[in-house]
């Protein structure tokens, strides 16, 4: 049996493509919205509903891969959508929704078997980055889980508590993206009542402390949080770029050329 997700817009999922309703694998069903990833398990096949919203789809898939999730995708679509697709999507496969069982479980079989290889050397590199003595490498940066400490090129930062478990959390997942709430719930735990801003106080600290250089390393996914970039050890730290921008800290520096483009006027008028 096969764990399916079926992101669709439609009142009546059924209908979608109601092959899959004569198969026996289990599937869940979620709203067609960015909201929506961070409810994506680790191993699914995620087939994405474009038949009444083709913008909508490709918005979705396009969070997917800047989100870092690598679950397979398979568009389903009416033919006349065909036109539109192309290998930007990221997708694994494409479906007609009238597609009958028997095309439907050959397309989730190829959909598994090509994700499985991969996604198994993607393991067995993370696997290999946690060396024995609890230290995870990315690049010159170093976080050493056993002593509760982490270093960039070999200096030491110095990090509270929650900050450094927030750090730890991040760079075991790189890549991938999680909200605010998920990174209250695992780093400040169940039983925690504080509000998701705390999160983006921890993280506004540890991107000062990783310096200008380096503060990319914790991207912001517009819409969605945060995600851990790993750090190219092959290239020079000023080629470095965050490939999104946080909305506050935008919002922050406007602000501030406001103010002194004003502060500027001012001083011309005395």
């Amino acid at each position: 049996m096969t764990d399916i997700t079926l992101m669709t817009l439609a009142k009546d999922p059924a209908t979608v493509l109601p092959a899959l309703t004569l198969l026996s694998h289990r599937v869940r069903v979620l709203p067609l919205e960015a909201a929506s990833l961070v409810k994506l398990p680790e191993h699914t096949i995620l087939f994405v509903d474009a038949c009444d919203d083709l913008a909508g789809a490709k918005t979705l898939c396009n969070l997917l891969k800047a989100s870092g999730i690598h679950i397979p995708v398979i568009l389903i679509l009416r033919e006349g959508g065909f036109t539109v697709i192309n290998s930007d999507w990221g997708l694994a496969d494409l479906i007609v929704a009238t597609a009958s069982p028997a095309e439907v479980e050959a397309r989730l079989r190829l959909a598994h078997e090509h994700y499985s290889q991969p996604q198994q050397l993607l393991l067995q590199e993370r696997k290999q980055s946690h060396n024995a003595d609890g230290q995870i490498r990315s690049g010159d940066l170093v976080v050493d889980q056993n002593g509760y400490t982490a270093r960039l090129h070999g200096k030491p930062i110095d990090l509270a508590y929650k900050e450094f478990e927030l750090l730890k959390y991040l760079v075991q997942h790189p890549g991938r993206v999680f909200t605010r709430a998920q990174l209250l719930q695992e780093v400040w735990g169940y039983d925690y009542y504080g509000g998701t801003r705390t999160v983006d106080v921890h993280i506004r600290r540890l991107r000062a402390k990783l310096g200008g250089e380096y503060e990319h390393l914790i991207g912001t996914v517009r819409n969605v949080g945060y995600r851990f970039d790993p750090l190219n050890s092959d290239a020079p730290a000023g080629e470095h770029k965050a490939e999104d921008t946080d909305p506050s800290s935008a919002s922050t520096t406007s602000k501030k050329k406001t103010h002194d483009a004003g502060a500027h006027g001012n001083k011309k008028s005395r």
